[in-house]
Parts: structure tokens; C-alpha cells; sequence
């Protein structure tokens, strides 16, 4: 693969983590991004403790779905099977997020899904976040559960973990894991207060079609 195609994927993954760390998504050593590699079984990624600070394209890991490190330097992040599973299932995923967000963390922590409260969540992330059931970091288990809890959707909370995001470009991923923060914030509130008004199931069809022509990343037979 030419020098230049490597970089444009670096530089993906390299706007995708300065993304989230600016947005407060993550600290030092937190969460992950990565990006499909056109036409073949590979990723770039970010490495294992990743400091996003000082975060430079020579950080970036490439690397293959079988987990076999293309690239040398730094070792990749220890959830590049999450990821990988996700590219497998998904062949309209070209980058993954995974975060660790403060208010979408308590959620998780508390087993609390996010239900529909605007309708912005159906546009942009295909309906309610929910909840994957708890499996260690870096296995094969964590990968199954999330793809069961996105079902038709391109978020999920992971529980005790906090956020998984996947989209069909990043600045599509970005918007996704940054609003699942926001929902979360603004779910935590209402709760806080005492109650909480979802939107209407008869409301959001008009919504739903939007998320599968610009947005949904699920298998044809779980977007229908």
C-alpha cells in the first residue's frame, strides 16, 4: 500500500481520538478509535496507552482483523478485538469509537439504558442506547455482547465500560459517541429530578427512515 494511503487512514484515526479527548471522552489511556482499511481483513488503530495529548500519526497501529501487527513501534490497543469484531459484522462500519465518558460510565455502571428523549437519537443513532451485558475487556465475549445490545442501532453502553460507537465515516462516529455523552447528561438530569419523558413511539418513524439512509451501519436483514 502506498506511503500516502497509510497516512490518510493515520490521519483518521489520529482526528477521531484528538476528537474525543478534546470533548472530554477519554483521558490518558482511555478508550480507542480505529478505521477500516479498504478491500482488506486490516485496521489502523490507536496503541496501548495511548496518550492523547501528545498523540502523533507515528502513534497509529496498524494492524490485521487476526490481530497480527503490521506495523512496528507501539502495540495496539488491547481492544482491537472489539473492533475487529464489529468490522466483520458490519461491512458498512469504516471506523469504531470506544470511549469512556463520565455520564454514559455512571449509566453503565448503574445498568441504565438510555431511552429515547430526542429525537435526534433515532436520526443519529438509530433509537435508544442500550445496554450489552458485562464481558471482560479484550475478549472475544465483549465483541458478541456488544453486537447483540447495538441490535439495529450504531451505539451501545457497555456495562461497567462505559461507550461503543461505530459509524460509516468518523465524522459520522464522532457525532455519534459525542451525543451519547450528551443524552446521557441530560437522561442522569431528568432522573435527578424525578422524571423522565420519553418521545413517542408513534413519532419517530419518519426519524427512523433518516438513520437508515444516511446513518445505519447494522446488516441489511436487522436494518429492515
Amino acid at each position: 500500500m502506498a506511503q500516502e494511503n497509510l497516512d490518510e487512514y493515520k490521519e483518521m484515526v489520529l482526528a477521531g481520538a484528538k476528537a474525543i479527548y478534546e470533548h472530554g471522552l477519554v483521558q490518558f489511556g482511555e478508550g480507542n478509535v480505529s478505521v477500516r482499511v479498504k478491500k482488506v481483513d486490516e485496521m489502523f488503530i490507536t496503541p496501548s496507552q495511548n496518550d492523547y495529548a501528545k498523540m502523533t500519526l507515528q502513534d497509529v497501529v496498524h494492524i490485521k482483523f487476526n490481530g497480527t501487527q503490521i506495523s512496528q513501534g507501539k502495540p495496539t490497543s488491547t481492544e482491537s478485538k472489539l473492533h475487529s469484531i464489529i468490522y466483520q459484522a458490519r461491512p458498512k462500519v469504516n471506523c469504531v469509537i470506544h470511549t469512556h465518558s463520565p455520564y454514559a460510565g455512571m449509566l453503565s455502571v448503574a445498568l441504565k439504558e438510555i431511552p429515547v428523549i430526542f429525537e435526534e437519537m433515532v436520526i443519529f443513532l438509530g433509537g435508544p442506547v442500550r445496554l450489552a451485558k458485562y464481558a471482560q475487556s479484550g475478549t472475544e465475549e465483549l465483541g458478541k455482547a456488544v453486537l447483540e445490545a447495538m441490535d439495529d442501532t450504531n451505539t451501545c453502553l457497555l456495562t461497567n465500560h462505559a461507550v461503543v460507537a461505530c459509524g460509516r465515516d468518523m465524522e459520522k462516529v464522532i457525532k455519534a459517541a459525542t451525543l451519547v455523552e450528551k443524552m446521557a447528561m441530560i437522561y442522569w438530569g431528568a432522573l435527578q429530578i424525578g422524571h423522565v419523558e420519553t418521545v413517542p413511539d408513534d413519532k419517530i418513524e419518519k426519524f427512523k427512515e433518516m438513520f437508515k439512509g444516511l446513518f445505519s451501519t447494522a446488516p441489511r436483514k436487522k436494518a429492515e
